[in-house]
C-alpha cells in the first residue's frame, strides 16, 4: 500500500469516528443534585496540618547536606576538579528550590487556616443576622 492510499484510509477512518462535543457543563438535574465540590472543616484542617508538617520538616531536612556538600565542593575545587564548582552550583540551586517549596507549603497552610477561620466568622455573622431579622419570627 502506498503512502497516499494509507493516508486516505486513515483520513476516512478518522472522519467516520468524529463526534461533536460541547464545551459546557452538563444540564442540572431536577432537584439540585449533588454539589460538584464539597469540603468539610476536618478535611481542610487535615490538609493544612500536613502542609504545616511538610513545611517544618523541609526547613531542616532540606538543608541537612548543605555543610557536607559545601565542604566537598571546596575540597574538589582545591584539588583542581571542575566538578567542585558544579557541585556548589547544584547545591545553590537545590537550596533555592527548597526555599520555594517551603514558601509554597507555608502559603497553603496559612491559606487553609485563614479559610477555616474566615468561614467560621461568616457563619457566625449570618446566624446573628438571621436571628435578628424579622424572617426569624415567621419561621417559628
Amino acid at each position: 500500500m502506498s503512502f497516499d492510499e494509507e493516508w486516505s484510509a486513515a483520513r476516512a477512518a478518522a472522519g467516520s469516528n468524529a463526534a461533536m462535543r460541547l464545551n459546557q457543563a452538563p444540564a442540572p438535574t431536577p432537584g439540585g443534585g449533588a454539589p460538584d465540590l464539597a469540603l468539610h472543616q476536618d478535611q481542610i484542617g487535615a490538609i493544612g496540618s500536613e502542609a504545616y508538617e511538610l513545611h517544618t520538616r523541609l526547613q531542616t531536612d532540606g538543608k541537612h547536606a548543605a555543610t557536607a556538600t559545601t565542604e566537598a565542593a571546596g575540597a574538589l575545587t582545591r584539588e583542581g576538579f571542575a566538578s567542585g564548582a558544579a557541585l556548589l552550583k547544584a547545591n545553590t540551586v537545590w537550596e533555592g528550590q527548597v526555599k520555594t517549596l517551603v514558601a509554597a507549603c507555608a502559603t497553603i497552610s496559612n491559606g487553609l487556616n485563614y479559610s477555616v477561620s474566615s468561614h467560621a466568622k461568616d457563619e457566625q455573622q449570618l446566624h446573628a443576622d438571621f436571628t435578628a431579622s424579622a424572617i426569624d419570627t415567621y419561621l417559628k
